[in-house]
């Protein structure tokens, strides 16, 4: 097993950095600040980032068809154009559909499966950790359609082997990531069993990706590292970073050997942040080109 540092890219200071994805025709890295509600851009070639507000909190987004982008909002699914964010005005996304708008819950993390359509969960926002968040898929051909798994208080970790056909996720409250079968166009998915086990105290499974190899990338909060797992569980390789609470990890780069991790300097206190300023910063660890993966478009309206 081997360690890498990552290392600073671009000090965002983030409240909850998450949702990171690589663009590859821009050349450029997409995420979001949650409470910050706040979409960001960064292009590593220029060293050039920007950031624009939103209505909502933004909890997740896509690459989409059409030259648009999926905006996971509090309340629902959006679309917007990306010529949109060259106009210098108030960003103003289309709805495309709702998400639970008479339950307490907002949307959390989220990817496009394999064949462009867009797998999600919601979080509970009362405050208690009951679990009654739910995971559902949102398609062009079939619109909103809800996944057969368990309710989940923070559910996180949504990525798709090579094939599609594998879904890992997870619920943040507990220590483990969970996998199953999962069928595209018919939602239907399998019995859920453990993938892996955190094996540090405290830590909590967060965002992941599948490489090219068909390893899993896993941010883990609260363990100040992302670690690759072989599609049988076994620790492969750590990135260690000097925050806490990494959330979410791309791959990316123009050669597609770049490793990018968002964070978060959420409930850290002063003592804390002292220690680590640059919380909430997006840091970078280099990878072989081997394990490039092109991020998948979802398909819209």
């Amino acid at each position: 097993m081997s360690v890498v540092q990552a290392r600073l890219l671009v000090d965002s200071r983030c409240e909850l950095g998450e949702g990171i994805v690589w663009d590859p025709a821009e050349r450029a890295l997409y995420w979001v600040d949650i409470n910050g509600a706040a979409l960001w851009r960064h292009e590593p070639a220029r060293g050039l980032s920007r950031h624009w507000a939103l209505p909502q909190r933004l909890a997740c987004l896509a690459l989409a068809d059409g030259d648009r982008l999926l905006l996971g909002l509090a309340d629902g699914l959006y679309a917007i154009n990306r010529a949109a964010l060259a106009s210098g005005e108030a960003l103003s996304p289309t709805l495309l559909c709702q998400v639970e708008a008479t339950l307490p819950t907002r949307l959390n993390d989220g990817r496009v499966d394999r064949q462009g359509a867009f797998v999600f969960g919601t979080k509970g926002e009362a405050g208690d950790g009951t679990a009654i968040g739910s995971f559902y898929q949102y398609s062009a051909a079939y619109g909103l359609r809800r996944l057969a798994l368990p309710q989940a208080a923070i559910p996180n970790s949504i990525c798709f082997d090579e094939a599609g056909t594998t879904l890992y996720f997870c619920d943040s409250r507990q220590p483990r990531i969970l996998c199953c079968h999962y069928d595209s166009a018919t939602t239907s998915v399998g019995q859920p069993r453990t993938f892996v086990e955190l094996d540090v105290a405290g830590a909590s499974p967060d965002g992941s990706i599948v490489d090219a190899e068909g390893m899993l990338w896993n941010a883990q909060w609260g363990a100040s590292r992302v670690v690759r797992y072989s599609p049988a569980g076994e620790v492969d390789r750590v990135i260690a970073l000097p925050v806490s609470q990494p959330s979410c990890c791309a791959i990316g780069g123009e050669h597609g050997d770049q490793l990018y991790i968002t964070s978060a300097h959420e409930d850290l206190d002063a003592q804390a942040l002292a220690h680590q300023p640059h919380a909430g910063g997006v840091f970078v660890a280099a990878l072989p080109a081997s394990l490039r993966r092109d991020e998948p478009q979802v398909r819209l309206p």
